[in-house]
């Protein structure tokens, strides 16, 4: 496997270490729609925990190439339809046009086979009812590649320390989460609304993951929410700031700021930061870069009732998510990630958003 590249946010893949859960050939996944980068990231976490990858399928031979060059046990397939036939496949990983993304997982659903999709999962909210639907219809998984929290050392053991009563009860998340836009890397539908949707319901559906999962959050109020293209007019479909605010159902409050600012000078794609809030404590991520120190990092920062503590997480995680999926997957469990919490995550960042497109009409 390739090093990751912390420079290009669309294509970063991290690397963790291997962890594996099941043996060769025990769960079986294929690949398909090589549209965004994120798909070696998906790709690496489930090798990492002992997946069998067959097959790979995109209708462009130079993304082709270039997976099979990072990952060369990958056999072509002919089309879509041999992989959603193939009974060896359990799982099927996509990184589509975040629009086509609903439609290929109604296919991998009813051909019974589970999904795992980058995010966006959906672009419509219609889109999120109906795939809800199947789901539930077929008892396959619509699971969603929310790698700002689960393919994270600092971010995912936040979540451990909460678990663990580090800071006592959870009472605000906030997120920052500046990306590089690299414009000129970009393809076309990146900056087309109709297939994005808006950077809330894009990079934000990473945020409201972050706050469900770290707040205990079932269901969440949208208090507040903007979208604007302030700097990129010869892109007036791109929206490259947006913030939102929530409420959850137990209390929990909720800010994120998501932008494409990040300037050429940072040494990483972006310089995303949680803050959560506690009872008895604080803790603050700094999940890719610890500017003017360290480039990677992958830091936490916990203050609690004993004192401050800075926890350097990079490179020390197996990214115990992966696996979780794989014997979700295998057990029909739902350990990794509830499909409740998929839906929900997703639906709030969809909300938040079409408060906003409302407010610029």
């Amino acid at each position: 496997m390739q090093k990751t590249n912390i420079k290009d946010g669309a294509n970063y893949a991290p690397v963790g270490q291997v962890k594996k859960v099941v043996k060769p050939n025990e769960f079986v996944f294929s690949v398909a729609f090589l549209d965004h980068g994120h798909i070696n990231g998906q790709t690496n976490g489930l090798l990492q925990a002992g997946a069998t990858l067959k097959y790979v399928y995109d209708n462009n031979t130079e993304r082709l190439k270039e997976f099979c060059q990072r990952f060369p046990q990958a056999i072509i397939a002919e089309s879509f339809e041999q992989i959603l036939e193939d009974t060896e496949t359990q799982l099927v990983a996509a990184a589509a046009i975040p629009s086509l993304r609903a439609n290929i997982g109604k296919q991998v659903l009813l051909s019974g086979k589970d999904y795992f999709t980058d995010k966006s999962p959906f672009t419509t909210l219609e889109q999120l009812y109906e795939l809800k639907a199947i789901a539930e219809k077929t008892k396959r998984f619509y699971s969603v590649y929310y790698a700002e929290r689960l393919h994270n050392e600092a971010a995912w053991h936040a979540g451990e320390l909460i678990k663990q009563g580090a800071i006592g009860q959870v009472l605000q998340v906030i997120n920052i989460a500046p990306h590089r836009l690299a414009k000129h890397k970009r393809p076309q539908w990146f900056f087309e609304k109709r297939h994005y949707a808006g950077i809330l319901t894009d990079i934000g559906s990473h945020q409201v993951e972050q706050f469900l999962s770290y707040g205990g959050v079932k269901e969440a109020t949208v208090n507040f929410a903007r979208v604007a293209n302030l700097a990129n007019h010869d892109k007036p479909e791109l929206e490259d700031f947006g913030e939102m605010s929530m409420t959850g159902n137990n209390g929990v409050s909720f800010y994120s700021r998501v932008d494409w600012f990040t300037p050429k000078g940072q040494t990483t794609w972006g310089d995303g930061r949680t803050f959560i809030l506690g009872t008895q404590g604080s803790i603050e991520c700094r999940k890719y870069n610890d500017v003017g120190r360290q480039s990677p990092a992958s830091i936490l920062f916990l203050t609690d009732q004993s004192g401050e503590h800075e926890i350097d997480c990079h490179g020390q995680s197996s990214f115990p998510f992966f696996g979780q999926l794989i014997l979700d997957c295998i057990n029909r469990t739902e350990h990794s990630m509830t499909q409740e919490h998929v839906f929900k995550a997703a639906e709030l960042s969809m909300l938040a958003q079409k408060l906003a497109d409302e407010q610029n009409q």
